[in-house]
């Protein structure tokens, strides 16, 4: 399940529902990282590590430009229509309507923040409509119109599920602690996110098939499990699950999601068997460098600072539009429904622009973890060098990345490296001459 056309509702909420799309656990999409280091750039004149054939580079580029055009404007949509929500008085008549339905406050409250759900995602359902038409189009989607509303409609319900009951209960606390709020809110959200990683597993089987990797490919499980022990990931074979994503999708993936008793391995069919083991193993090295790195709770921890100035600037900033548009919009004060959705609009807006900047740290792990993938298989595999880049070359050409996206597309959008920067570093990066050993391990 990825979340790559952004409504308003993932916007400002989707970091609290981080269970649907984790962004260190969801494996190898492409996009982009901060140089790396000069010993390890390909020098000038040197041939690319990842390239297609010239039909499959005219589409890449084509639906590279579709998909970064989709979801810039659907995210200033998103924006867009939430500011007319509010300026028409659709979200005080929303609130109206439902406390003329159910006159206990709390029931009224989780029947406008279930409809709010509602309306913001048919907002961005034709943005998401025609992201699926065209990756149908180029032949990375498979996935049937039927299958794929019923996917929307699960992550429609899960958001309602989860998301009305948390809106609710900081809707609460702004009641409650009219002056310091943004700090109970932040209080609150701590625990929410480390759940979130932590349920994650649990969800997926709402939206795809599993079984175990070793019904139908014991002697991949036999190789994950030398990666396993060089690692220390200490995840078992009955850990390691096959996803049925050929029936969606022509993409190639593997993950690690969860933490503690929910850890596990997902490789997807589409991979198991169509990419040879090798590429497999660097693809679980690179995952398992999220864990070994702790960048699960480095990122939690820095999310924690960062979302403590984001809640204190966004008070101030709804509190500002309060005071301007307040009497408009018929949302008088902050805590009353409308004027909980204006602190919303807050956060979508900071979201939004702050978005290079949680994408930068992404890279950043991304890298990371790719190095550490690359050294996690030396002496597994006969070349780790030329397995780490015909990994890139699959995953790339599977999904039809761009080999050469602008400098400002990576800066805005890319949480990945571009595939072309992962598979020129992987290309050059040998450790091991002349008796060298990695960054991360002796030997």
């Amino acid at each position: 399940m990825t979340f790559a056309r952004r409504s308003v509702l993932l916007i400002c909420f989707g970091f609290i529902l981080g269970c649907l799309a984790p962004r260190l656990c969801g494996a190898q999409s492409a996009p982009a990282q901060p140089a790396p280091a000069p010993a390890a750039t390909a020098p000038a004149n040197t041939p690319q590590a990842y390239n297609l054939p010239p039909e499959k580079l005219a589409k890449a580029i084509a639906i590279s430009r579709i998909r970064h055009i989709l979801d810039f404007a659907g995210s200033v949509w998103g924006l867009v229509f939430l500011w007319l929500l509010l300026a028409l008085h659709g979200v005080s008549g929303l609130a109206a309507w439902a406390e003329r339905l159910l006159k206990k406050r709390w029931l009224s409250g989780l029947l406008f923040f279930a409809a709010f759900f509602v309306i913001t995602a048919l907002a961005s359902l034709p943005f998401d409509l025609y992201g699926q038409h065209v990756e149908r189009a180029y032949g990375i989607s498979v996935q049937g119109w039927g299958s794929w509303f019923g996917d929307q409609a699960k992550g429609l319900g899960l958001s309602i599920l989860f998301g009305a009951p948390v809106l609710l209960l900081f809707n609460w606390i702004v009641k409650r602690w009219p002056r310091r709020y943004w700090l109970g809110i932040w209080i609150a959200t701590l625990p929410l996110l480390v759940l979130g990683i932590f349920v994650s597993p649990l969800l997926e089987p709402i939206f795809n098939k599993y079984e175990p990797l070793s019904k139908n490919n014991a002697s991949l499980v036999t190789e994950l499990e030398k990666v396993v022990a060089r690692t220390g990931t200490n995840i078992p074979p009955d850990r390691m699950f096959l996803m049925k994503a050929s029936v969606k999708t022509n993409g190639l993936n593997a993950y690690v999601s969860g933490i503690g008793a929910t850890k596990r391995i997902v490789v997807w069919d589409t991979t198991a068997g169509r990419v040879p083991d090798d590429e497999v193993l660097f693809i679980f090295g690179h995952e398992s460098g999220h864990y070994v790195l702790h960048h699960i709770p480095k990122e939690l921890a820095i999310d924690t600072v960062f979302f403590f100035f984001l809640y204190w600037a966004c008070a101030w900033g709804g509190a500002t539009l309060i005071r301007r548009f307040g009497q408009s919009w018929h949302a008088p004060t902050l805590d009353t429904r409308a004027g909980f959705i204006v602190l919303l609009f807050t956060i979508s807006v900071a979201s939004f622009f702050l978005q290079p900047l949680g994408n930068a740290l992404s890279r950043h792990f991304e890298h990371e973890a790719d190095v550490y993938g690359q050294e996690a298989i030396h002496g597994i595999v006969p070349d780790p060098q030329k397995t780490a880049v015909a990994a890139f070359n699959q995953l790339g050409e599977a999904w039809l990345e761009d080999p050469t996206p602008s400098p400002f597309i990576e800066f805005w959008f890319f949480n990945h490296p571009s595939v072309q920067n992962r598979a020129n570093f992987a290309l050059h990066y040998d450790p091991w001459a002349n008796g060298g050993h990695g960054k991360f391990f002796d030997k």
